[in-house]
């Protein structure tokens, strides 16, 4: 083999090494059941998940300047909170968020929010 097709192939690889890297966070399969967040929600305070899910109830509210939408999944629903635009009702989408609690007290959480970082 030349040197010229060993480097041609070894390029073909990492760029398909690394669309399989990018691709492989949008997978539906990688993403946290939405009923997991809805029944522990301290147990991911401060952490990043992504969800998969189909868009319900999106939600503007310009005097606050607030918007947020509802995600729905096999196993529940749950309300995100974004600065992007609205996403479209029943577009399937693959969302990394951020879930925070205001505060944790005995184990119970207290206003917990879902807040949108990247949409895919």
């Amino acid at each position: 083999m030349t040197d010229r097709l060993a480097h041609r192939l070894v390029r073909i690889i990492l760029a398909i090494a690394t669309a399989g890297v990018v691709l492989g966070g949008c997978n539906p399969m990688n993403a946290t059941p939405i009923s997991e967040i809805n029944a522990s929600p301290a147990n991911f305070d401060g952490k990043e998940v992504v969800l998969h899910g189909v868009v319900k109830a999106p939600t503007r509210l310009p005097l606050l300047n607030l918007k947020s939408y509802v995600l729905k999944d096999d196993s529940g629903e749950i309300d995100i909170l974004t600065e992007g635009d609205l996403p479209k009702v029943d577009e399937k989408i693959s969302v990394r968020v951020k879930v925070a609690n205001i505060a944790i007290i005995n184990g119970e959480p207290l206003g917990t929010t879902v807040t949108e970082i990247a949409r895919h």
